[in-house]
């Protein structure tokens, strides 16, 4: 059974405003680093969340993404006491690397330039 679309996006929205908040004051493991919730996906009935995750400066953030899952217990039940509501979805965190890769193909396209301004100054 499928509820309100916009319900859902509502219900996605505060758990991405609320998460980073949460490990922010709430969690006490350093190992989980600083957060960035990047996106939360809600299935229909609300039973799942994917919450997509980068971390700011981390050097081994899949070691950051176990710890965080180790914690997600706590973050879930901060997030019922927060949101208010009784049944708060299973949270999933999934490593968001599109950051990454938009940076190394920044990168590339750095050098390609570089390349081609090289190419143009011999040619002259």
């Amino acid at each position: 059974m499928s509820k309100n679309p916009n319900a859902s996006l509502r219900l996605s929205a505060q758990i991405a405003r609320l998460i980073p908040e949460i490990i922010l004051r709430e969690v006490k493991n350093p190992h989980v680093g600083i957060v960035s919730v990047n996106e939360v996906k809600v299935n229909g009935d609300h039973s799942i969340a994917k919450v997509y995750v980068s971390f700011l400066g981390a050097k081994y953030p899949k070691q950051n993404l176990e710890e965080l899952e180790a914690v997600k217990g706590l973050v879930r039940s901060r997030l019922s006491k927060k949101l208010g509501i009784y049944k708060v979805p299973e949270i999933h965190f999934v490593l968001d690397e599109s950051f990454d890769a938009a940076e190394s193909l920044e990168k590339a396209l750095e050098r390609e330039e570089a390349d081609l301004a090289v190419l143009a100054s011999k040619k002259e």
